[in-house]
């Protein structure tokens, strides 16, 4: 049985998951209106992945026994002014979910739940991973600094991006 403070910390965490990823949906909306496929494809598969964030905590939630409340997500930013704009502000929410999954996992030590520690270990990973592709796409944007062959590239580069097969199995 989990504790009532971790579960409620799951439930806000689940949440935010949620709203990266209507985050996500918007950037990649962003993208399809300025013709750039590529970028749009990165986008709906950092949506798509947060969603799949969100249901592993859904499901471990109620695997321990605890509860999940659905609650309302906040609209995502629509309107931006730049390429580097959108992978800046990225990095910015990829840091602020790590810091949240990081007081999640201190959390959990100092209750001696070592499942929930355990369980966001993943995701302490999976953070890493994401802030590091982001500051390396955001060097790659400053490196094009506004030649179009070298996006064009970028963005064919962008398009091959696939959801990954089995995360976290």
């Amino acid at each position: 049985m989990i504790s009532k403070k971790m579960e409620e910390m799951i439930v806000t965490q689940y949440h935010k998951e949620l709203f990266s990823a209507y985050q996500y949906f918007a950037m990649c909306s962003y993208f399809l209106d300025l013709e750039l496929d590529g970028f749009a494809n990165f986008f709906r598969v950092q949506a798509e992945e947060e969603l799949m964030h969100a249901m592993k905590q859904f499901d471990y939630l109620h695997e321990v026994d605890g509860k999940m409340t659905i609650g309302s997500i906040e609209a995502p930013e629509n309107e931006f002014n730049s390429i580097l704009e959108v992978f800046q502000k990225t990095l910015e929410h990829e840091q602020y979910i790590t810091k949240s999954i990081h007081q999640i996992v201190k959390a959990a030590l100092d209750e001696a739940d070592f499942a929930t520690h355990e369980f966001f270990q993943w995701f302490v990973k999976e953070q890493v991973e994401e802030e590091s592709t982001m500051r390396n796409l955001i060097g790659k944007l400053k490196l094009i600094d506004g030649n179009t062959s070298a996006l064009y590239l970028l963005n064919e580069e962008l398009l091959r991006r696939q959801p990954e097969a089995n995360p976290g199995a």
